[in-house]
């Protein structure tokens, strides 16, 4: 109809489409408050330079950039991590540890437009910083194992694949390969699900084809899923300084899954060595939420990034952190029939004859929005019986009925149109007497 258009991979939100959205960020927020986060924000245009070289190639060839008015070159957020990164580090002397943040924000990024995946997003990011071990992750997997929860989702629904970049980086080391084979290696591991063998084609490209008893020996450990395998491949190594740090390594895994496990929440955990996240900042545990049904892409992931803080001008700080986005795990809500309930209606409708009885009914209706209820009126007059037909439209519990008979007797009828009761109260006792009908949701 109008001239004008969305842009693509832009989403508008409508009142029943915004009515959902804010029904995850409620959730959410209640659950992050829960674990004892706190809320932050932060701008949404960041100086260009604060994703070079610290988000990796990937996110900085999806940049929405430009050069402002000021001559500047900016980018809109693409992410969060390196702008907690950066917040955190300005006044990390003055910050109690651990630091547990959290914030519900938009991103954006030029990519191609699929389903679950837009260009412009909203995401759920929590992050804990000053803590190095493996406490960190058990707190932050728990918070995002209830963050799913939440709506009703259980282990049926969704896992978490556990890996561990470190565990990457001291194994392939122990089978010779220097860091430029080994981060090569580790792009191939990232993208060998989707794309099986042909993974190792730029790796091949690069330092010709790997040996095939090594790549053998690579897919070995990746196919590992479960503890003891891992014990069981790490000890086949020998000794070593390499194969002593992987064996010190196993005692963080033991703790991670131990502390996750006494939490209950032991189905909801796979080791899956396949995972090691993309980006050019993790370095240690990373993980990511899935479907387990396999339809849709990635809930939600995270790892450990303790460089980062300093890597942007702040102090050496431990963290860890992850990020939900709202368009995939909508879709995942959908699917199993979870998605919000409609937006609440009216609690309350006023039903009025007239100018008199409007007079009346102003002071009741202001009174009882200001008490906390959502309460109706026809703006202009009408017939009652369609007044009483919009009442039961709104969605509303109570009817307040304002008449002629009624002003002149200086009383209310309160009809309940659940029940299909009705009663008459007298004019200075309205609040106390819905408040007894339909207490105020908390």
């Amino acid at each position: 109809m109008g001239t004008f258009q969305t842009l693509p991979g832009f989403r508008e939100f409508y009142p029943e489409d915004l009515a959902r959205r804010n029904h995850l960020f409620r959730h959410w927020r209640r659950t992050a408050n829960a674990f004892g986060f706190s809320e932050y924000d932060a701008p949404v245009l960041e100086p260009l330079d604060l994703y070079r070289a610290k988000s990796g190639e990937e996110i900085e060839a999806q940049l929405f950039a430009f050069t402002d008015k000021g001559g500047r070159e900016v980018a809109l957020r693409p992410e969060m991590t390196p702008t907690v990164c950066r917040l955190v580090g300005e006044r990390a002397s003055a910050l109690k540890r651990p630091i547990k943040w959290f914030s519900i924000a938009e991103f954006y990024r030029y990519e191609r437009m699929q389903k679950g995946r837009g260009r412009c997003f909203f995401q759920f990011n929590a992050d804990i910083f000053g803590e190095p071990g493996p406490e960190a992750e058990i707190e932050l997997i728990a918070l995002l194992v209830q963050s799913l929860r939440a709506f009703g989702l259980g282990p049926a629904d969704f896992s978490v694949r556990l890996s561990d970049r470190n565990l990457w980086l001291y194994y392939l080391q122990a089978l010779g390969l220097d860091a430029p084979r080994t981060a090569a290696v580790l792009s191939a591991i990232d993208k060998f699900e989707k794309m099986g063998d042909d993974a190792f084609a730029a790796y091949a490209e690069k330092f010709g084809p790997l040996d095939p008893a090594l790549k053998g020996k690579i897919l070995a450990f990746l196919g590992i899923k479960s503890l003891p395998a891992l014990e069981q491949a790490i000890a086949a190594l020998g000794g070593g300084d390499e194969a002593e740090r992987l064996t010190a390594r196993l005692a963080d895994w033991r703790m991670l899954l131990g502390g996750l496990t006494a939490m209950g929440l032991a189905d909801y955990l796979e080791v899956n060595l396949g995972v090691v996240r993309g980006l050019a900042y993790y370095t240690g545990f990373v993980f990511e939420a899935f479907d387990r049904k396999g339809e849709l892409r990635a809930l939600a992931g995270g790892g450990r990034y303790d460089d980062l803080v300093e890597k942007l001008g702040g102090p050496a700080l431990p963290a860890v952190g992850f990020a939900i986005g709202d368009m995939t795990f909508s879709l995942l809500l959908e699917q199993r029939g979870l998605s919000a309930p409609p937006a609440p209606g009216a609690d309350i409708y006023a039903v009025i004859g007239g100018e008199a009885e409007r007079r009346q009914a102003f002071a009741d209706v202001h009174g009882l929005r200001a008490a906390g209820y959502r309460v109706e009126y026809p703006l202009k007059g009408l017939a009652f019986g369609k007044q009483f037909k919009a009442a039961a439209e709104s969605g509303a519990r109570l009817a307040l009925i304002y008449g002629s008979d009624e002003l002149a007797r200086n009383v209310v009828k309160i009809r309940d149109l659940e029940a299909r009761s009705e009663s008459e109260i007298s004019a200075n006792e309205v609040l106390g007497a819905v408040q007894k009908i339909l207490p105020l949701r908390v």
